[in-house]
């Protein structure tokens, strides 16, 4: 073999088997926007018929209504198969590199909105999309040819811990505070960080599952991730009544491998070796996505304000 491409290959240790991984999140990303389509539209539904509470988030009454729409159970059973995939995904991939991959959902959930809803995206929507997708491709990007991954300790562990229960009781007092002046893009932020953190400690498990490592820390561990999951399934149904649904996947497919990505990159260390160009691109093409957002949010045609 050529002697710079031996030099080459060991500088870019490849793992077959990270392939595996791509395949399956992008079916994820497929099952995740079909699966948003079917329950958004099972939520516009059962808010339609209780217009008392219209705007006040979604009461227990009405999220019993929602078990008994079969638009919505479809659309659940589907975002279970969305999980199912991103689960099998990370087990076979790093988060950086299939995490992102959601962002599809992005693009097919906009097209299937527009199409079935019969509203057509204005300019400045479709250039938030192209923000939201585009900062999230070149953020990850960039953090998958210059993090580095490496075993979880458990100081970090207890860290990611410490911060999702911050998180969680912000979330909450938030939400008991003002939650008749709450709209779709708190919900929206509110579930792609709580999901971030459920990709986060899903892939801590099964790497310590993998090592035979499972102990009162990994169980605490599962406990937080189940916790996180119910809670932002709540926002996400909330984000359903009050936004249209490509807003609801912009921010689960924008905030949630930012929050993941930064969490490897901040209590993890994975771009410690990074170059200085790195990190700026980090921030620059993470605040474009971010506020891709935001113009989404603001811009939409279907978008209550």
């Amino acid at each position: 073999m050529d002697p710079d491409l031996s030099e080459l290959t060991e500088l870019i240790p490849l793992d077959p088997t990270q392939f595996i991984g791509i395949p399956l999140a992008l079916t994820g990303a497929v099952f995740l926007s079909l699966g948003a389509q079917f329950q958004h539209r099972g939520v516009v539904k059962v808010e339609a018929q209780t217009v008392d509470t219209l705007g006040k988030g979604l009461n227990g009454r009405q999220l019993a209504l929602l078990l008994a729409r079969p638009s919505w159970v479809l659309g659940t059973l589907m975002l279970g198969l969305a999980i199912v995939f991103q689960l099998a995904s990370l087990y076979f991939a790093p988060i950086i590199v299939v995490q992102p991959l959601g962002a599809l959902a992005l693009v097919i959930t906009s097209i299937l909105n527009s199409r079935i809803n019969h509203v057509q995206l204005n300019s400045k929507s479709i250039t938030a999309i192209v923000m939201c997708v585009g900062g999230v491709l070149l953020f990850v990007g960039v953090a998958a040819f210059t993090a580095v991954d490496r075993p979880v300790t458990a100081r970090q562990l207890i860290i990611i811990l410490v911060i999702l229960a911050v998180v969680l009781a912000a979330a909450a007092v938030t939400f008991a505070l003002f939650r008749r002046r709450i709209r779709a893009i708190f919900y929206v932020l509110m579930a792609g960080v709580l999901y971030g953190f459920v990709a986060t400690l899903a892939k801590v498990v099964l790497g310590r599952i993998q090592q035979g490592d499972f102990e009162w820390l990994t169980l605490t561990c599962v406990l937080a991730l189940l916790l996180a999951t119910a809670l932002g399934a709540y926002f996400v149904q909330n984000a359903y009544a009050s936004g249209p649904p490509d807003l609801v996947i912009a921010g689960l497919t924008v905030v949630d491998p930012m929050v993941a990505v930064l969490i490897g990159i901040i209590v993890l260390g994975e771009a410690s070796q990074a170059p200085l160009w790195a990190n700026i691109v980090f921030a620059v093409s993470g605040a474009i996505a971010v506020w891709g957002v935001f113009l989404l949010a603001k811009n939409h045609p279907q978008t209550r304000l």
